[in-house]
């Protein structure tokens, strides 16, 4: 099936803007993007007029809790955090997904077509992140790739969850302690592993381990939740240690080691930005972290933590940022590109360029602008969200319903 977007004011974010520019989709993926006269569209295209809009590849969060924080469920929805065993490096986010959560079609309406999905920060060793579509029957139809990162905690949340129990770890040096042994133990068990590969001997599987070993040899990196400047250089200081790909995620106090985090080439996912300064780690939370951080040369995205600030207003964030000094392009690239790439799934989404899934977003001007919103959502090339001028308000189709299976 082909679609062919047409007339818009192309913005591909990993090139320069085309005036009048098409987009052209076949099966599921971006086939050609240009000018009119560069895409030849087939005859049997389904034209879609984008004249007067803005044509966006679909934003990308990189660190919420869609499906596992479920909005308007209390306790019921809540699976975010396994706190009954300080390392969960064996529980995946993918398993707790609900697709009916309401966040998803909130995502939509806010131009969001991907997200990663990450447990909670309750523990030092929290589990797999994912990443999903926004629209789907089951996180299966949904995905985009499994698992993504390991996510991990310092500071204050595993500190006071662990401390209300009286058990380790209960302090910050418990909480880099229960990390470090866990790294330590799997550096042993790959050593054993490989020995028994060696000798073509049994070996005998741990499911917690197997996964740490991934990260030690760097297929998966390490998000680091981490907000004082103190817990950043700890983060800092044991990824060297163990040699692995480091991530670090809210980044409260990171303009203070902007330098640092930058010659070591540690990409930062910002946020969220909107909150109120609920917690001790967030003194110093400030919309001029970002610009900071970006002029310094730290790679950058720009995440929700949904639902601590609701998924819809991720380019929101991005524009009040571009507001404190963060310039417009980098913060584009901080909801589009650089989040994909920081994550890994740039080979799927990020940018409108050939070869990737046709996630596209027609705006009703510059997304950057407070007053535009998203008119048009497709996802996989079929179109998922529509605003309705008449009724003021959106319409997401429904996964449940869909016309191929009527």
């Amino acid at each position: 099936m082909n679609v062919a977007i047409t007339g818009g004011y192309v913005v591909p974010v990993d090139g320069d803007p085309i005036e009048a520019g098409t987009v052209l989709i076949t099966d599921g993926r971006i086939a050609a993007v240009g000018t009119e006269a560069d895409v030849d569209v087939p005859e049997d295209a389904e034209i879609v007029d984008a004249a007067g809009t803005w044509v966006l590849p679909g934003f990308v969060e990189a660190h919420g809790h869609l499906g596992v924080d479920e909005e308007a469920e209390g306790w019921a929805g809540d699976d975010t955090n396994e706190m009954t065993d300080p390392n969960g490096a064996r529980m995946r986010a993918l398993d707790a997904i609900n697709p009916a959560d309401l966040a998803f079609a909130d995502a939509l309406s806010g131009g969001v077509t991907a997200v990663v999905i990450k447990p909670g920060s309750g523990n030092p060793i929290g589990g797999q992140t994912v990443a999903v579509k926004c629209w789907g029957r089951t996180v299966d139809e949904m995905l985009v790739r499994e698992p993504v990162s390991v996510k991990s905690a310092l500071g204050e949340n595993p500190k006071r969850v662990y401390g209300d129990k009286k058990t380790l770890p209960s302090t910050r040096q418990g909480v880099a302690a229960v990390i470090r042994d866990a790294l330590m133990k799997a550096q042993d068990y790959r050593a054993k592993r490989e020995h028994a590969a060696s000798e073509n001997k049994p070996f005998d599987r741990d499911p917690t381990l197997e996964v740490l070993v991934r990260v030690l040899d760097g297929e998966l990196p390490w998000c680091q939740h981490t907000h004082r400047a103190d817990d950043i250089a700890t983060a800092i200081r044991l990824s060297e240690e163990f040699g692995y790909r480091l991530v670090i995620n809210h980044g409260t106090e990171a303009h203070l080691l902007a330098d640092t985090i930058a010659e070591r080439n540690i990409p930062v996912i910002i946020g969220p930005l909107i909150t109120s300064r609920a917690k001790v780690e967030l003194r110093n939370r400030s919309l001029r972290t970002p610009g900071i951080l970006a002029r310094a040369g730290v790679e950058l995205a720009i995440m929700t933590d949904h639902p601590v600030v609701p998924i819809h207003f991720l380019v929101h964030q991005a524009t009040l940022a571009v507001k404190e000094g963060l310039d417009s392009e980098t913060a584009l690239r901080a909801i589009t590109a650089n989040p994909a790439r920081i994550m890994g799934i740039d080979d799927r989404v990020g940018a409108l360029r050939p070869g990737l899934d046709a996630d596209v977003v027609l705006w009703s001007g510059d997304p950057l602008d407070v007053m535009s919103r998203a008119l048009r959502v497709f996802v996989n090339g079929r179109e998922v969200y529509t605003f309705d001028e008449s009724r003021g308000e959106g319409i997401t189709v429904d996964p449940f319903y869909k016309e191929d299976l009527t």
